[in-house]
Protein backbone atom coordinates (compact mmCIF):
# COMPACT_ATOMS: atom_id res chain seq x y z
CA UNK A 1 0.00 0.00 0.00
CA UNK A 2 1.22 3.47 -0.88
CA UNK A 3 1.09 5.86 2.06
CA UNK A 4 0.75 9.60 1.96
CA UNK A 5 2.95 12.01 3.89
CA UNK A 6 2.62 11.68 7.67
CA UNK A 7 1.50 15.31 7.97
CA UNK A 8 -1.59 14.54 5.89
CA UNK A 9 -2.73 11.90 8.40
CA UNK A 10 -1.78 14.08 11.36
CA UNK A 11 -3.87 16.96 9.99
CA UNK A 12 -6.84 14.61 9.51
CA UNK A 13 -6.54 13.26 13.05
CA UNK A 14 -6.25 16.74 14.52
CA UNK A 15 -9.32 17.87 12.58
CA UNK A 16 -11.40 15.08 14.14
CA UNK A 17 -10.90 12.07 11.82
CA UNK A 18 -9.34 9.75 14.40
CA UNK A 19 -9.56 6.82 11.97
CA UNK A 20 -6.67 8.42 10.02
CA UNK A 21 -4.40 7.47 12.92
CA UNK A 22 -4.74 3.84 11.82
CA UNK A 23 -2.81 4.76 8.67
CA UNK A 24 0.05 6.20 10.74
CA UNK A 25 0.11 3.06 12.85
CA UNK A 26 0.04 0.83 9.79
CA UNK A 27 2.81 2.83 8.11
CA UNK A 28 5.18 2.74 11.11
CA UNK A 29 4.26 -0.38 13.07
CA UNK A 30 6.95 -2.66 11.64
CA UNK A 31 9.84 -0.35 12.37
CA UNK A 32 8.42 0.66 15.76
CA UNK A 33 8.25 -3.02 16.70
CA UNK A 34 11.75 -3.66 15.27
CA UNK A 35 13.26 -0.82 17.31
CA UNK A 36 11.63 -2.07 20.50
CA UNK A 37 12.61 -5.66 19.77
CA UNK A 38 16.24 -4.78 19.06
CA UNK A 39 16.50 -3.02 22.41
CA UNK A 40 14.41 -5.37 24.55
CA UNK A 41 15.27 -8.67 22.88
CA UNK A 42 11.84 -10.00 23.88
CA UNK A 43 8.79 -10.15 21.59
CA UNK A 44 6.18 -9.68 24.29
CA UNK A 45 7.94 -6.70 25.81
CA UNK A 46 8.48 -5.19 22.35
CA UNK A 47 4.79 -5.59 21.49
CA UNK A 48 3.81 -3.99 24.79
CA UNK A 49 6.16 -1.04 24.27
CA UNK A 50 4.97 -0.57 20.67
CA UNK A 51 1.31 -0.54 21.70
CA UNK A 52 1.96 1.79 24.63
CA UNK A 53 3.93 4.15 22.41
CA UNK A 54 1.25 4.31 19.73
CA UNK A 55 -1.33 5.12 22.42
CA UNK A 56 0.99 7.72 24.00
CA UNK A 57 1.69 9.32 20.62
CA UNK A 58 -2.02 9.45 19.77
CA UNK A 59 -2.76 11.20 23.05
CA UNK A 60 0.13 13.65 22.54
CA UNK A 61 -0.34 14.23 18.81
CA UNK A 62 -1.61 17.79 19.33
CA UNK A 63 1.70 18.63 21.04
CA UNK A 64 3.77 17.47 18.03
CA UNK A 65 5.45 20.68 16.88
CA UNK A 66 6.65 19.36 13.49
CA UNK A 67 10.19 20.62 14.09
CA UNK A 68 11.34 17.17 12.99
CA UNK A 69 9.72 14.42 10.96
CA UNK A 70 6.87 12.56 12.65
CA UNK A 71 8.78 9.30 12.26
CA UNK A 72 11.79 10.75 14.10
CA UNK A 73 9.54 11.92 16.93
CA UNK A 74 7.76 8.55 17.08
CA UNK A 75 10.96 6.46 16.95
CA UNK A 76 12.53 8.62 19.67
CA UNK A 77 9.54 7.92 21.92
CA UNK A 78 9.81 4.18 21.19
CA UNK A 79 13.57 4.21 21.79
CA UNK A 80 13.16 5.99 25.13
CA UNK A 81 10.31 3.71 26.23
CA UNK A 82 12.29 0.58 25.37
CA UNK A 83 15.39 1.87 27.17
CA UNK A 84 13.25 2.71 30.22
CA UNK A 85 11.78 -0.77 30.21
CA UNK A 86 15.26 -2.33 30.15
CA UNK A 87 16.29 -0.16 33.08
CA UNK A 88 13.19 -1.18 35.01
CA UNK A 89 13.99 -4.83 34.39
CA UNK A 90 17.60 -4.14 35.35
CA UNK A 91 18.91 -6.00 32.34
CA UNK A 92 22.65 -6.02 31.89
CA UNK A 93 23.78 -4.25 28.76
CA UNK A 94 26.05 -6.23 26.51
CA UNK A 95 29.37 -4.45 26.01
CA UNK A 96 30.55 -3.93 22.47
CA UNK A 97 33.31 -6.34 21.51
CA UNK A 98 36.68 -5.12 20.51
CA UNK A 99 36.65 -6.67 17.11
CA UNK A 100 39.73 -6.72 14.93
CA UNK A 101 38.91 -5.82 11.37
CA UNK A 102 41.15 -6.75 8.48
CA UNK A 103 40.94 -4.69 5.33
CA UNK A 104 39.89 -6.42 2.16
CA UNK A 105 39.29 -4.89 -1.21
CA UNK A 106 35.76 -4.78 -2.53
CA UNK A 107 36.93 -6.65 -5.63
CA UNK A 108 38.08 -9.60 -3.50
CA UNK A 109 34.69 -9.78 -1.83
CA UNK A 110 32.51 -9.24 -4.89
CA UNK A 111 34.21 -11.95 -6.96
CA UNK A 112 33.91 -14.41 -4.09
CA UNK A 113 30.27 -13.59 -3.45
CA UNK A 114 29.33 -14.53 -7.01
CA UNK A 115 30.56 -18.07 -6.34
CA UNK A 116 28.10 -18.60 -3.46
CA UNK A 117 24.45 -19.56 -3.83
CA UNK A 118 22.10 -16.59 -3.19
CA UNK A 119 20.22 -18.50 -0.46
CA UNK A 120 23.53 -19.23 1.29
CA UNK A 121 24.47 -15.56 0.94
CA UNK A 122 21.20 -14.54 2.60
CA UNK A 123 21.76 -17.01 5.44
CA UNK A 124 25.32 -15.73 5.99
CA UNK A 125 24.11 -12.15 6.13
CA UNK A 126 21.48 -13.11 8.72
CA UNK A 127 24.13 -14.89 10.81
CA UNK A 128 26.43 -11.86 10.58
CA UNK A 129 23.60 -9.55 11.66
CA UNK A 130 22.88 -11.86 14.60
CA UNK A 131 26.49 -11.34 15.75
CA UNK A 132 25.79 -7.64 16.32
CA UNK A 133 24.92 -6.28 19.75
CA UNK A 134 21.44 -4.87 20.30
CA UNK A 135 22.76 -1.30 19.94
CA UNK A 136 24.58 -2.11 16.70
CA UNK A 137 21.56 -3.93 15.30
CA UNK A 138 19.31 -1.01 16.18
CA UNK A 139 21.51 1.49 14.33
CA UNK A 140 21.72 -0.72 11.24
CA UNK A 141 17.95 -1.27 11.32
CA UNK A 142 17.20 2.44 11.63
CA UNK A 143 19.61 3.35 8.85
CA UNK A 144 18.94 0.62 6.27
CA UNK A 145 15.49 -0.79 7.00
CA UNK A 146 14.02 2.43 8.35
CA UNK A 147 15.89 4.54 5.79
CA UNK A 148 16.51 7.20 8.44
CA UNK A 149 19.21 9.79 7.93
CA UNK A 150 22.17 10.08 10.29
CA UNK A 151 20.55 13.23 11.70
CA UNK A 152 17.27 11.38 12.33
CA UNK A 153 19.09 8.52 14.05
CA UNK A 154 20.91 11.10 16.16
CA UNK A 155 17.57 12.59 17.22
CA UNK A 156 16.10 9.15 17.93
CA UNK A 157 19.00 7.76 19.95
CA UNK A 158 20.40 10.93 21.50
CA UNK A 159 23.83 10.19 20.03
CA UNK A 160 25.69 12.96 18.23
CA UNK A 161 25.66 12.79 14.43
CA UNK A 162 29.40 12.17 14.37
CA UNK A 163 28.98 9.33 16.88
CA UNK A 164 26.24 7.79 14.71
CA UNK A 165 28.52 8.02 11.64
CA UNK A 166 31.44 6.44 13.49
CA UNK A 167 29.30 3.64 14.90
CA UNK A 168 27.71 2.90 11.51
CA UNK A 169 31.19 2.79 9.97
CA UNK A 170 32.45 0.38 12.64
CA UNK A 171 29.37 -1.80 12.32
CA UNK A 172 29.81 -2.00 8.54
CA UNK A 173 33.47 -2.97 9.01
CA UNK A 174 32.47 -5.56 11.60
CA UNK A 175 29.85 -7.01 9.24
CA UNK A 176 32.36 -6.93 6.39
CA UNK A 177 34.86 -8.88 8.50
CA UNK A 178 32.25 -11.42 9.62
CA UNK A 179 30.98 -11.93 6.08
CA UNK A 180 34.49 -12.23 4.69
CA UNK A 181 35.28 -15.02 7.14
CA UNK A 182 32.00 -16.77 6.33
CA UNK A 183 32.44 -16.40 2.57
CA UNK A 184 36.01 -17.68 2.75
CA UNK A 185 34.85 -20.73 4.72
CA UNK A 186 32.10 -21.38 2.21
CA UNK A 187 34.48 -21.15 -0.71
CA UNK A 188 37.10 -23.48 0.81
Amino acid sequence: MKYLDDNYYIDRVLSGDVSAYAMLVSKHKNLVFSIALKILNNREDAEEVAQDCFLKVFQALKTFERKSKFSTWLYRIVYNAAISKTRKKKLALVPMDNYVIHNYTEDEISTSIDDIDPEDQKEMIERALNQLTADENLLITLFYKGENSVEDISNITGLSTSNVKVRLHRIRKKLHGELTVMFNRALN
